[in-house]
């Protein structure tokens, strides 16, 4: 696709060392400071699709941001700036080697396990008779390791304290921050008819201090559902109206691919990609409230080196 943003290369005064994740590139400046890019790179069963998708960028970077500052008071976060709509600056922090999810309904790949017989979740058990998308008598917490290259694996408290991840006293306070998180989400997307279905969190460490990082509540992290049509549609077994990647995945999976050796990717026309551009425009107007307003992506690059060059010399 044209104008969308899926590989950097920059050289930025004073920068340390590069990561290019999944998604995201993060330049470390000096020894505190990231420079954390969110490209138009998409990806779906750990594998990073080979089209981008326009302005998705912008949608995750600043669905972020606001929910970054709408949280900060709950848990410290890592962010400082948004010098470009695609762009965050924040705090180095070392990063603990868990994601947390956290999930308020049976679906997804909670559900795929469910269905194939699993009763325990992450060393959680889960009762006889559950439904595809069925609301949990409380939110649960099912961790997972964070990988560095290939699949992110489930894993119980226990054995995340066992192997020695994180102590058991942080662990248990990384349980606290993220269901006050998801309970904050909860309430935010419930004022925009929305449900926060599952989302997941990741934490580092600075100076001894725990800090919110990287993104949260996007579509790459989350799923909602609308509020106004769960019950009907639950009760009558129904696919949900949901705004997540979950279309995404759906998708490939219609056309043979989930990630698998041998599989191949379907192809990914100019028509397609700018229909997952538009389901996540329209995700960031339900969650957000307001109007996306596209940024100018005539030269992309070149805007958003000039964008951090000039936040950096400050």
């Amino acid at each position: 696709m044209k104008n969308t943003l899926v590989t950097t290369d920059y050289h930025f005064s004073d920068q340390t060392n590069v990561y290019h994740g999944k998604v995201r590139d993060v330049y470390s400046i000096g020894k505190d400071t990231l420079v954390m890019i969110a490209t138009d790179r998409i990806s779906a069963f750990d594998v990073v699709l080979p089209q981008g998708i326009p302005y998705k960028g912008q949608v995750l970077n600043q669905i972020a941001a606001k929910f970054l500052d709408a949280t900060a008071d709950i848990v410290p976060n890592w962010k400082q700036a948004t010098p470009d709509p695609m762009v965050t600056v924040g705090l180095r922090c070392e990063t603990y080697k868990v994601e947390m999810v956290i999930r308020g309904y049976l679906t997804g790949s909670a559900w795929r396990e469910y269905k194939s017989g699993a009763r325990t979740l992450c060393g959680l058990p889960l009762p006889d008779g559950m439904k595809e998308d069925q609301k949990f008598t409380t939110p649960i917490i099912t961790p997972t390791t964070k990988a560095d290259e290939g699949h992110d694996e489930n894993i119980s408290k226990e054995e995340i304290i066992a192997q020695g991840l994180v102590s058991r006293e942080e662990y248990e306070q990384l349980e606290k921050y993220t269901f006050a998180l998801f309970q904050r989400g909860t309430e935010m997307a419930a004022q925009k008819g929305l449900i926060l279905v599952d989302t997941k969190y990741e934490f580092g460490k600075k100076d001894g201090k725990i800090y919110l990082i990287d993104e949260i509540h996007t579509p790459d992290s989350s799923r909602y559902f609308y509020a106004d049509t769960y019950q009907d549609l639950f009760a009558k077994g129904q696919e949900q109206r949901q705004l997540s990647k979950e279309f995404v995945r759906k998708w490939l999976m219609e056309n043979g691919f989930q990630g698998k050796e041998g599989q191949q990717i379907p192809e990914m026309t100019e028509e397609y990609c700018n229909s997952v551009s538009e389901r996540y425009i329209e995700l960031y107007e339900k969650i957000v409230g307001e109007p996306f307003v596209k940024a100018d992506i005539a030269d992309v690059e070149g805007r958003i080196e000039k964008n951090i060059t000039a936040y950096l010399k400050k």
